[in-house]
């Protein structure tokens, strides 16, 4: 009885870990720095979001969450579409056009995101 009880606490606590990416899918070994503009942006949970062009086609960067950016002092309002950023992260190993931003420079203002 013990361990159906536990395996029951393993699977109910399992989705919202499971919803939740690492940042292993990233290479670390390859950083990018891209000076390009804001195509979209997505201010949400569990990460923010933006859309950018790079290399003929469009990416998804991953920015922090949106408590950790109002806390280092990039609000919402501080990304608009059309603005021109500088971003510094990492593409995922894949090749996919996805990129975890590390850093991002907005009007002159770099903003640590990790």
């Amino acid at each position: 009885m013990f361990r159906i009880f536990m395996l029951a606490l393993v699977l109910i606590g399992a989705p919202p870990a499971l919803a939740h990416h690492g940042w292993s899918s990233y290479d670390s070994e390859q950083p990018l720095r891209l000076e390009t503009e804001i195509i979209e942006v997505h201010y949400r949970n569990p990460h923010a979001e933006l859309v950018i062009e790079h290399a003929g086609q469009q990416w998804r960067v991953i920015l922090a969450p949106i408590s950790r950016l109002n806390t280092r002092g990039l609000p919402e309002s501080d990304l608009q579409v059309g603005q021109q950023i500088i971003l510094e992260g990492y593409p995922r190993k894949d090749g996919s056009a996805e990129l975890r931003a590390e850093r991002i420079t907005v009007n002159d203002r770099t903003v640590e995101l990790r």
